[in-house]
């Protein structure tokens, strides 16, 4: 059996990445921020670490992260006060989700339930 035990994202700050994803996801530092990595986990119960990687490229890499929620309005509300940005997008005439941009600029969506 194998699965996901961290996702890797590439920032260029580790310590804002560090301040919105822990807001974003109620995630904790699992050992002490270091200037060019970060292991966030869930504050409550099991989940998959996220682990925040130095770059040196300022584009946006290839990845991104669904989240799922009950209230997309309110909690793409909530990622935008912390720091995130709407991604301008071609939605379909359908779509359950939102695209935005963390404040280094990835792409992530946030999908209704």
């Amino acid at each position: 059996m194998i699965e996901i035990g961290s996702i890797v994202w590439g920032v260029t700050d580790v310590h804002r990445a560090v301040s919105f994803w822990s807001e974003a996801l109620d995630y904790q530092l699992k050992y002490p921020e270091s200037d060019g990595w970060a292991i966030l986990i869930p504050k409550s119960g099991s989940g998959i670490q996220l682990f925040l990687n130095k770059v040196s490229s300022p584009k946006p890499r290839r990845h991104h992260i669904d989240l799922f929620t009950d209230d997309q309005r309110r909690e793409v509300e909530r990622l935008i006060q912390l720091g995130a940005t709407r991604k301008e997008w071609n939605y379909e005439p359908d779509a359950d989700y939102a695209v935005l941009q963390d404040p280094d600029g990835n792409p992530f969506c946030v999908v209704q339930r």
